[in-house]
């Protein structure tokens, strides 16, 4: 495993008065591999969904079993239905392929061309035209750099702005403008995506006219982020889960009252609670001397599970998260943002403290809450690992 990370994201807008998105994106991550691909079906609806999904579904799974573009083109020009009124049976695609997050391979058929942002501006990558089953297609094959950052589009996104506040929609070099303007390395895949998905809307007035998706991918370095919540179910063995805690690399997390204490006396330090907070509804922090992050556990991590479930949607609540100083606040930042691989450390002791019916709180919820929470980090990419004591 080397020690960069393809980091991906993206964001739908559905057509104006459509409950179905006629794009569809799907990923397939492997240990060495990970694919994308947006499809872009015809018209909008549920037949544009149809479409979308079964050629996405089809060319991600070929192509996760190493199967030639040829196959898959040929497949779906056979399986898609006919559209009646204009004759013809197509899904437009992109498909991206990232191969031990060193060389990235781009087939285009008919969507908005790839964006490569490389150290933050434009970069105009190579391309290969061929003819197959009647279809122009383009092929990329080009090694990767940190940072570098791949924008696919469905034409929704270039179409936005038309006959409203733009002539001719936002093209293709309004947008590389737009990216290069916002650039930031610190930002993930799914926040650059939602940034572009965002102005699409905005120029659409909030009545697309066409679905609109956004995928981004972004080569980042690793980055492990430790997190221990709960104190061991036995405390003879507080040292030794404390032994392997500190022994991983990357950033550590303690949450909750007992496992700071025992943190605490592990290290020979104190615990200094923090002068305020900004959200009062979250507890506050506190810091120890070794640790980078000291948060209050249950009702903490239940706040970062309500970010991680919205930033898997629409991502309304990055403002907030984003920017508060609160225990939450700075968890989610370090999950989403800036962990690639995560460790949860969760102790099954009983908190006498939870058994009070007012707090509705209990050890079944706790677990849930970690369940979930791993869940959604998976989703997001991330590669997790959960260990109980």
């Amino acid at each position: 495993m080397n020690d960069l990370f393809a980091d991906v994201g993206y964001v739908s807008l559905n057509h104006v008065g459509e409950e179905l998105c006629g794009d569809m994106v799907e990923i397939v991550r492997r240990e060495d591999e990970l694919i994308v691909v947006l499809a872009d079906g015809l018209g909008s609806g549920v037949k544009a969904n149809i479409l979308s999904t079964l050629t996405s579904k089809i060319i991600s799974t070929m192509m996760a079993e190493n199967m030639s573009i040829d196959e898959c083109v040929s497949t779906v020009a056979a399986t898609l239905p006919v559209c009646k009124k204009r004759g013809v049976a197509y899904s437009t695609f992109t498909i991206m392929r990232f191969t031990g997050n060193t060389e990235a391979e781009i087939i285009q058929f008919d969507n908005p061309l790839v964006i490569l942002l490389r150290k933050g501006k434009n970069y105009e990558y190579p391309m290969t035209e061929r003819i197959i089953e009647g279809k122009k297609i383009y092929e990329t094959k080009i090694p990767v750099e940190l940072d570098d950052v791949f924008i696919m589009m469905s034409d929704g996104a270039i179409y936005a702005g038309v006959e409203r506040v733009l002539n001719y929609g936002w093209q293709r070099e309004n947008i590389i403008a737009y990216v290069e303007a916002n650039y930031n390395y610190k930002q993930t895949a799914k926040i650059i995506a939602s940034e572009i998905a965002d102005e699409c809307n905005r120029l659409y007035a909030s009545e697309p006219g066409d679905d609109t998706t956004v995928a981004a991918v972004q080569i980042r370095k690793r980055k492990t982020c430790n997190l221990l919540f709960g104190p061991p179910e036995h405390p003879e063995d507080d040292n030794k889960v404390m032994a392997l805690f500190f022994s991983k690399q990357g950033r550590h997390v303690v949450c909750g009252g007992t496992t700071s204490k025992i943190t605490a006396r592990y290290l020979g330090k104190e615990i200094v609670a923090a002068p305020d907070y900004s959200d009062p509804s979250i507890p506050p922090t506190a810091s120890i001397e070794g640790v980078d992050l000291v948060t209050e556990g249950v009702i903490t991590i239940a706040r970062v599970l309500d970010y991680a479930k919205n930033y898997l949607e629409d991502n309304s609540l990055f403002e907030k998260w984003g920017k508060q100083k609160d225990g939450a606040s700075e968890i989610a930042r370090l999950l989403f943002k800036e962990a690639t691989d995560i460790n949860l450390f969760v102790g099954k002791a009983q908190n006498d403290a939870h058994q009070d019916a007012n707090l509705n709180i209990s050890f079944s919820i706790k677990l849930k809450i970690v369940d979930e929470l791993r869940q959604c980090l998976e989703d997001m990419g991330k590669t997790v690992t959960v260990n109980y004591f």
